[in-house]
């Protein structure tokens, strides 16, 4: 008897190329790139610039000496991982860090499993809280971009958004307080009011976070050009947000002077980037439609559980790759019905 091998996933049948698909995933991330390096200066193009070149080297090195098969650094995989590890981590994040952060992403979530099409989990998410629990301070030192307009970026470092209102709201404030008369610094020896950015500066990218995940604007655009594209589905993308919507418009109208309200959610943070460019990832994301729709569920109900009552502001890291965790599950329990079978 022959037996019949399958490649690793993707599996799509059309004019479409792992390639092309990989390209068009970099095209969408432009936007967020251009205006990371608008807001972050220098900083923005040297760790992304290290960690595309890192991914891409660590690649090849496996490829050859270990796995000893052919070169895969031509699709276009490991330039996408290095942009997404990038805009996961702050601009100012030294370059030794960027190539660790690079080598586990590739030599550890994605090359140790056989390659493209065989990683259980997104490749940058592993390198990102990998990095972030082995060198916090770092991972968690955002440069300020609120005075960038003439091309440098602020060297002073301040909090993020979410991370500022986690922390005020344990120490018994409440969230118009926040919002409307700020919180008194220290900064360089001198004092200063730190206010939350607005919501046009929170849409912008004006804030302090990882350089890939300030602009929800840029990383919508990405993402639409995405589904017009059809590289990725709509499934996973509205699943998402609409779960991070419900559970915190409830939260928000059961205690508005506790809970900040949806929108503050949605546009702050690594949402966007999570929902539009890491949930989406074809490999490590369910293969059916309603197991896209459990799994973009999934997402947003850690994401608020730990943004909420959990020890990190950010939960959309750790959310996508407890998800991906339940990917085998999903699609065993959900299985399309075979070619010819008769239905029971």
């Amino acid at each position: 008897m022959n037996l019949l091998t399958v490649s690793g996933s993707p599996h799509v049948h059309g004019d479409n190329s792992t390639r092309k698909i990989m390209y068009g995933v970099i095209y969408a991330m432009i936007p967020a790139l251009l205006v990371s390096i608008y807001f972050f200066g220098l900083g923005a193009i040297k760790v992304t610039l290290i960690s595309v070149l890192a991914c891409v080297f660590f690649e090849w090195l496996i490829q050859k000496y270990l796995i000893k098969g052919p070169s895969t650094i031509g699709d276009g995989s490991a330039i996408v991982t290095g942009i997404l590890l990038a805009f996961n981590v702050p601009s100012n994040l030294p370059i030794w860090i960027i190539i660790i952060g690079a080598l586990v992403s590739i030599g550890i979530a994605k090359m140790s499993f056989g390659g493209l099409g065989k990683n259980p989990f997104n490749p940058a998410l592993v390198g990102r809280v990998f990095l972030l629990l082995s060198f916090p301070v770092q991972m968690t030192s955002w440069p300020k971009p609120s005075v960038l307009f003439d091309g440098i970026a602020d060297a002073i470092t301040g909090p993020t958004p979410l991370g500022h209102l986690k922390e005020e709201l344990k120490g018994g404030r409440t969230v118009e307080d926040i919002m409307e008369n700020g919180t008194k610094m220290i900064v360089d020896g001198q004092e200063v009011i730190y206010r939350l950015p607005d919501y046009m500066d929170q849409l912008l990218g004006n804030m302090g976070g990882s350089l890939g995940e300030v602009s929800a604007i840029a990383l919508i655009l990405g993402g639409i050009y995405m589904l017009f594209r059809k590289i990725i589905t709509w499934e996973i993308p509205v699943t998402y947000i609409g779960s991070v919507v419900a559970m915190t418009g409830i939260l928000w109208l059961i205690d508005p002077e506790m809970y900040v309200n949806p929108g503050f959610h949605l546009i702050t943070g690594g949402l966007m980037l999570g929902v539009f460019f890491m949930a989406t990832d074809m490999v490590s994301s369910p293969m059916s439609r309603k197991g896209q729709l459990i799994f973009g569920l999934g997402c947003g109900v850690l994401t608020v559980v730990i943004r909420v009552w959990g020890a990190y502001p950010e939960g959309a890291s750790f959310a996508i790759l407890i998800m991906n965790a339940f990917v085998p599950l999903i699609n065993s329990g959900l299985k399309p019905k075979r070619f010819g079978e008769i239905a029971k």
